[in-house]
């Protein structure tokens, strides 16, 4: 079962997604993976990567560093060095920071289409497993208006978070702790 997760920061997101990924690999009796995204830029990121390690340990993920090119990750390795097998469950944390990993490049470039690939190679990744766990931000609700660049990455992932949903059987909004089950 492929699985949509949205809802604010901060708000117990990647805790439900982990226990989902969890009972789904234990169910299923197949490797359970965490693709983890986040590309850290600064020590606040570096924070938040260590408590998720943290919050993760014992549960039996095998992590995947795959902050780009995401479809790679079903070819590769683990952190451990095993071969991933795509008929595992994955646990992909976070769409968001996929997103900005493909959007705003390292050499000061910015990618308008990325938003539109990185909805077809998710659509792609979610077709191939059948056992993921996407998570992203819910980052629609502002009533502020941002310069173009942060409009044109809220619309893209806006745009990925709608595909996602339409493929995915499960669709859950966490919010201040509570699930919305809208699929």
């Amino acid at each position: 079962m492929n699985i949509f997760i949205s809802g604010g920061a901060k708000n117990g997101k990647s805790y439900f997604a982990q226990e989902k990924a969890r009972d789904m690999a234990l169910e299923y009796k197949v490797p359970l993976y965490y693709l983890a995204t986040m590309i850290p830029h600064d020590k606040e990121d570096i924070a938040r990567i260590k408590r998720h390690i943290k919050e993760r340990e014992g549960w039996g993920f095998d992590t995947i560093e795959q902050g780009t090119d995401i479809l790679t990750s079903l070819q590769g390795e683990t952190a451990s060095g095993q071969r991933v097998d795509p008929k595992g469950v994955f646990l992909l944390d976070s769409v968001t920071a996929l997103l900005a990993n493909e959007m705003f490049k390292s050499n000061g470039q910015v990618d308008f289409e990325a938003g539109n690939r990185l909805a077809e190679e998710l659509t792609t990744f979610a077709k191939s497993t059948g056992n993921t766990v996407f998570v992203s931000d819910y980052i629609y609700s502002d009533a502020t208006k941002f310069d173009d660049f942060t409009e044109d990455y809220r619309k893209a992932l806006a745009f990925i978070d709608r595909k996602l949903a339409e493929i995915c059987e499960q669709v859950v909004e966490v919010s201040f702790g509570f699930k919305n089950f809208w699929k």
